[in-house]
């Protein structure tokens, strides 16, 4: 996608500080960390978001993502632990229409999932 600042990342048009890179998958750092270790892991082909996921296509990349994050938590900082927090669509405050995982930690507790209403 053309217009699509993480497709425009993943094919090298904008830099980015890349932590891992595979043929499907990219991780590099949030340029506004909320977190000593805060990373954004996307598959580099563009999937908008969980809820446009296909199953027959896009299953093995998401489950490769989920199973790098122990790895990349792990060597940014975060070896206790790590929360990863997928937004999608309005409700879920998704701000870039491509999918993609942060990974946040670091040597802190991360606090609490939700606030309570």
């Amino acid at each position: 996608m053309d217009n699509c600042l993480f497709c425009r990342i993943a094919c090298g048009q904008i830099p980015a500080r890349k932590v891992y890179e595979d043929t499907e998958i990219l991780a590099f750092h949030d340029i506004h960390p909320a977190r000593p270790v805060h990373l954004l892991v996307i598959p580099k082909r563009h999937i908008t978001s969980l809820a446009t996921v296909a199953e027959e296509t896009d299953v093995p990349v998401l489950g490769r993502m989920l199973a790098l994050a122990n790895r990349l938590a792990s060597e940014n900082g975060s070896p206790d632990g790590f929360r990863v927090i997928i937004n999608t669509g309005r409700i879920g405050h998704q701000e870039v229409q491509h999918l993609h995982a942060h990974i946040v930690g670091g040597p802190d507790p991360v606090g609490p999932m939700l606030k309570r209403i």
